[in-house]
């Protein structure tokens, strides 16, 4: 008789135990998390409420919804500008631990954006492929589904390769989607065919999209010299060309964005500077900074890491075609094919223009060598030279 009343009793408890958790679930799973996250029993009891307030759906959303947790944060923080100073404050603190908390957050959805795979990609995508050995093509997405299916990819617009010869070749492809980055990965051609009537190839799917950051400046070892001058006011023409001999410097590797310059002398950092200079006999003008310098006390000369901040356009188009001159063939692609994801990108947002003008040329007073190259100051004249304007304005 007892032992049915007791396994009675021990039914009727866990009924209850269950009714319990069925009511407090929600609230019971909110608090594990918040204690998990870090916060305090009284904070999360502050969450709880705000939660409620905000009517979420799911107040354990908070923990990883970042709309969630910002609804609750203007609840909070309304909530605090009616409290007292004492009160106000404790509220105050905890909006702190959730400002961090959201920056936690934010940093981690950072992190997992992007696409992990081409079924992603949608139609009409612009792509631009590498086939080795024939260059940088440009093609689209037709279709998207077991397979890719692209475009015949095209060379200045016209078929340069005929749709055979790209089956079973191993393609390197990047893009750039809308809104979000540029990206990049290989995928190998099946076969060629037609799809809704138009020649197409299938390529596979790949499941190792790279992101892919924005070109950075190719630089090309050189030995060009060539001109510096320091700037001592404010630049009022960019086009003006120094006719008298400045401090003689050797460019030891030269980018459309900077510089790495051998002087003689000591130099230092963060000094305005001018360097001039020939490539194919034209004179090339480019303003900037020295952003670092290395100084050989034995050789008594330094190496000087510059930075440019402004270049004609002209001129930057002849820097970049020494450099790019300079790289090897399978550089030369990877460098085109991601100049050419740029114009992707600046056709998808609005780029502002280019106001620079038309560059000057030299005067025909300005000296120059047989060679074209504009004469120079003797080495120690020139370091001198250098050292005294150091002393001075370095």
């Amino acid at each position: 008789m007892y032992s049915i009343i007791g396994v009675i009793t021990v039914i009727i408890f866990f009924l209850l135990l269950g009714a319990i958790y069925s009511a407090f679930k929600t609230k019971i799973k909110f608090f594990v998390s918040g204690l998990d996250t870090g916060f305090s029993f009284a904070d999360i009891t502050t969450l709880w409420e705000a939660a409620e307030l905000a009517e979420l759906e799911d107040p354990n959303s908070l923990y990883y919804s970042m709309p969630s947790l910002t609804k609750c944060m203007e609840r909070i923080s309304t909530a605090a500008q009616t409290l007292d100073n004492l009160s106000g404050k404790a509220y105050q603190q905890l909006l702190a631990k959730l400002f961090d908390f959201r920056t936690k957050i934010q940093n981690e959805s950072d992190s997992k954006k992007g696409m992990q795979t081409t079924l992603s990609l949608d139609k009409g995508q612009k792509l631009r492929i590498i086939l080795p050995g024939k260059g940088v093509f440009t093609s689209e997405i037709m279709n998207n589904g077991k397979q890719i299916v692209i475009s015949i990819p095209k060379k200045k617009d016209m078929i340069d390769v005929p749709a055979e010869q790209w089956v079973h070749k191993t393609l390197t492809i990047y893009l750039w989607r809308k809104g979000d980055a540029r990206y990049v990965f290989d995928s190998a051609v099946t076969q060629s065919g037609l799809y809704m009537g138009q020649p197409a190839l299938f390529i596979n799917h790949s499941n190792n999209l790279v992101r892919t950051q924005k070109r950075r400046a190719v630089r090309a070892k050189c030995d060009i010299y060539g001109y510096l001058y320091i700037i001592k006011e404010k630049i009022k023409d960019y086009h003006a060309v120094e006719t008298h001999d400045g401090y003689k410097c050797l460019i030891e590797d030269i980018s459309e964005s900077g510089a790495l310059i051998r002087i003689g002398g000591k130099g230092l950092s963060n000094v305005q500077i001018k360097l001039q200079f020939t490539i194919q006999n034209m004179l090339i003008v480019m303003f900037g900074t020295i952003k670092q310098s290395e100084y050989n006390e034995e050789k008594n000369e330094s190496l000087i890491h510059f930075e440019c901040t402004h270049i004609d356009q002209l001129m930057r188009n002849e820097v970049l075609s020494y450099v790019y001159n300079m790289l090897p063939q399978t550089e030369k692609e990877v460098f085109e094919a991601l100049s050419l994801t740029e114009e992707d990108v600046a056709s998808d947002v609005t780029a502002p223009k280019d106001i620079d003008e038309e560059p000057q040329t030299p005067p025909a007073s300005a000296e120059k060598t047989e060679e074209g190259e504009p004469k120079l100051a003797p080495k120690d004249v020139a370091e001198k030279r250098l050292e005294a304007a150091i002393a001075s304005d370095f």
